[in-house]
């Protein structure tokens, strides 16, 4: 993974930033993907990876070097990179409360002692944010660059105990998972940077075509079979065209539609919602999650393979399940489409996920 380098005429306009649902969550980011962000020529202190506008992240890695002041502690971290992990002392460790050193008695329930326990109270938060060479650190906090050294300014930060590394192999597995569907994923924040009535029209024939497909229950279908569903969008713009070109430079509204409906189909075949189980000149299309002769065919695959020796622990790899469809049901089957299927099989119980892209039956 690797921070894509963002021109300021390529940054969004920062009214836009909010529109980011990642904006507003600590980035679960590889520090070596922190460290390759592109700072904001609007705003001091915010980044950019992929054209997400991010200034809060939360990383986990262990302790390569310690710095200890008066204030603060400062650590090295993770696998990917090394950055500076600011992580500001608390009162506890710069002075003790009054009230815990003062002598007078103290009034105890039963065996309970507020002075004893607040005090095991402050010794346990003390040995969780006090970390040497070698721990686990769990870091949440704000992006910045000081002295041109990009480091964490950590707001939240603690001592993992992770003597299996159960922790460590959940968080390898879910990020990756994120970097998939989200960071790696652009989103166009700048309505000028694309015509916004011809996205906006896309958007809204993408739409209509996955509602037909869920209200009708449709199996299969051919092109000219919706293409009436996208007239209203095509026939309502306003066909002008500027003074200075003749009528005859642009496209008509047929061609217009006829291209439309072209790109929908595209879009989702690459999301999966649609494949074509046979290349022919009659262009058919399959609705993903309706076909039950795929369903039937993954479902099979997983039963039969998971049964296998190399396949009994952890379940069958989605790749070996594609692989195996492709060969026994059709070569056109897309990884999308096939995960749409596993995500409607894993809801219905037919199979369950037994790890990151391994599925097995119950």
């Amino acid at each position: 993974m690797q921070a894509s380098a963002i021109g300021p005429a390529e940054e969004p306009s920062s009214i836009l930033w909010g529109l980011d649902p990642i904006f507003s969550a600590f980035a679960r980011l590889y520090v070596r993907d922190i460290l390759q962000m592109t700072e904001s020529t609007q705003v001091p202190g915010i980044y950019f990876y992929n054209s997400h506008p991010i200034n809060k992240v939360d990383i986990l890695g262990t302790v390569v070097y310690k710095r200890e002041r008066d204030d603060f502690f400062c650590y090295g971290d993770d696998g990917t990179g090394v950055i500076n992990c600011l992580c500001w002392k608390s009162d506890a460790f710069k002075e003790e409360d009054h009230s815990v050193r003062e002598k007078h008695s103290v009034e105890a329930y039963g065996n309970f002692n507020l002075v004893t326990e607040l005090r095991k109270l402050r010794q346990a938060q003390k040995e969780r944010s006090c970390l040497d060479i070698g721990e686990v650190l769990r870091v949440r906090g704000w992006v910045k660059t000081s002295r041109q050294q990009r480091e964490i300014m950590g707001s939240t930060y603690y001592k993992v105990n992770d003597p299996v590394m159960a922790v460590q192999i959940a968080w390898m597995m879910e990020v990756p998972r994120l970097y998939r569907e989200c960071y790696n994923k652009t989103i166009q924040l700048n309505p000028t940077a694309t015509g916004d009535s011809s996205v906006s029209m896309f958007s809204k024939a993408t739409n209509i075509i996955k509602d037909f497909f869920k209200q009708k229950m449709v199996t299969r279908f051919r092109p000219y079979d919706i293409q009436d569903l996208l007239q209203p969008l095509v026939f309502s713009q306003p066909q002008k065209a500027p003074e200075d070109q003749q009528p005859v430079a642009g496209l008509s509204a047929c061609q217009q539609l006829h291209q439309l409906l072209k790109k929908v189909l595209e879009d989702l075949q690459n999301e999966g919602v649609i494949y074509r189980r046979v290349k022919s000149q009659d262009e058919v299309y399959d609705v993903t999650v309706q076909d039950k002769d795929l369903l039937l065919a993954v479902k099979d695959v997983i039963s039969q393979d998971s049964k296998r020796e190399k396949h009994a622990e952890k379940g069958c790899h989605i790749l070996h399940i594609l692989s195996a469809v492709r060969q026994r049901h059709s070569l056109n089957v897309s990884r999308a489409a096939l995960e749409l299927v596993l995500k409607s099989l894993e809801c219905s119980s037919d199979i369950v996920s037994t790890s990151d892209s391994h599925y097995t039956v119950f």
